[in-house]
């Protein structure tokens, strides 16, 4: 199992004109295979097998950055062409820009070539970095590569990739009826609904921080492009999307950890969410919860620890049934927020959805 540690690094000035050679040679380089995939494939039908060592004579310049960052250049573009022909809907691959692509690389560890030491690390070409090392890395854990980012603000970020070992299956063998299982249901205001209460509030951090970015926008928008003054409040505008990044980062993370450290099982409706923030004018609130990716968090935190994440097929019904009969509704409108049944069960509409989402997952793993 591959496990990413993210430490935010200092480089010097040399430095960061070595990460901008790097970030410049792999976009060109990428662009230059692509170009000349597309020429070979319009002449001759087939698929050209090229390496970055075709154009270094070419382009002396190719060799003053890192090889192998070069090398996972090539690696990137041949799988971006498998899942184009495995999958047309992935879309074919699209040509880097310097404005529009973020600016990152990866390289490999190769015989000792790159190093932590303390709030060191060194990688190829550039040498020792300054480096914010918030935790520690766990002796089991072997690294593989490091992605070097640059974020829009101008903050640079080294993403360790290591390799640990899998945890043994905790709830295999395990009675299920013993096991202690949450059950999630999604939610517009709030991000979710537990089937237990965790005290936990999605604050909509983006909603929160709108009028500060309109501000921001609308002066970025009267300075002159391209010059000083436009660099600068482009700068504190990216600095104010970032902000809102991690706040969201923080909570889904404190909360995923809170849900991995206290149940055995977590159960989630298996919805489409790009699908759902497409439809009904509620993009910005969808993608302000960002449910999807507090579900990915959730999962790989769960497996780590040897537990399970399991997903409730999405045209259960849910919403529309008793959690205390059982009984199934024809027709629930989406502005009944309070579920009535004849039975006399009065509750929330999200919270019965949460409970009979828990209970369906407690009968797939028995069953």
């Amino acid at each position: 199992m591959n496990q990413a540690f993210r430490f935010r690094i200092y480089p010097t000035k040399e430095q960061e004109l070595l990460l901008a050679k790097t970030f410049g040679c792999c976009r060109f380089l990428y662009n230059q295979m692509l170009n000349a995939k597309i020429e070979e494939y319009k002449k001759t039908g087939k698929m050209l097998r090229n390496t970055p060592a075709m154009y270094k004579k070419e382009y002396p310049f190719l060799k003053e950055v890192d090889s192998l960052a070069l090398a996972n250049v090539q690696l990137h573009l041949e799988r971006a062409y498998r899942n184009f022909f495995g999958n047309p809907a992935a879309g074919f691959p699209k040509f880097k820009s310097k404005h529009r692509n973020k600016n990152s690389y990866t390289t490999n560890m190769v015989n000792g070539n790159i190093q932590v030491d303390g709030q060191r690390l060194k990688l190829p070409k550039l040498k020792w970095i300054r480096m914010k090392k918030h935790r520690e890395i766990p002796e089991y854990c072997c690294l593989k590569s490091v992605t070097v980012s640059r974020e829009p603000s101008g903050k640079y970020y080294a993403s360790l990739l290591c390799e640990a070992p899998d945890c043994e299956n905790q709830t295999a063998g395990k009675t299920y009826g013993d096991a202690r299982i949450l059950g999630i249901d999604y939610a517009m205001h709030g991000m979710a609904v537990f089937s237990e209460e965790t005290g936990e509030i999605n604050a909509g951090y983006y909603r929160k921080s709108e009028k500060k970015l309109a501000w921001e926008q609308r002066k970025l928008s009267r300075c002159v492009k391209g010059s000083q003054n436009y660099l600068r409040q482009r700068r504190r505008l990216a600095l104010c999307h970032e902000k809102i990044r991690n706040q969201r980062r923080d909570f889904l993370h404190k909360l995923s950890r809170k849900i991995a450290d206290r149940y055995d099982v977590a159960a989630v409706e298996d919805i489409n969410m790009k699908a759902m923030s497409r439809c009904m004018h509620f993009g910005k609130s969808v993608l302000d919860n960002s449910y999807g990716k507090f579900r990915e968090m959730l999962e790989y935190k769960l497996r780590r620890q040897g537990k399970r994440l399991v997903k409730v097929d999405r045209f259960f019904p849910s919403s529309k049934k008793c959690c205390k009969c059982g009984a199934v509704k024809k027709e629930l409108k989406l502005s009944e927020r309070i579920y009535i049944c004849p039975c006399g069960n009065r509750m929330d509409r999200d919270l019965n959805a949460a409970i009979n989402i828990r209970e369906e997952a407690r009968r797939m793993l028995c069953a």
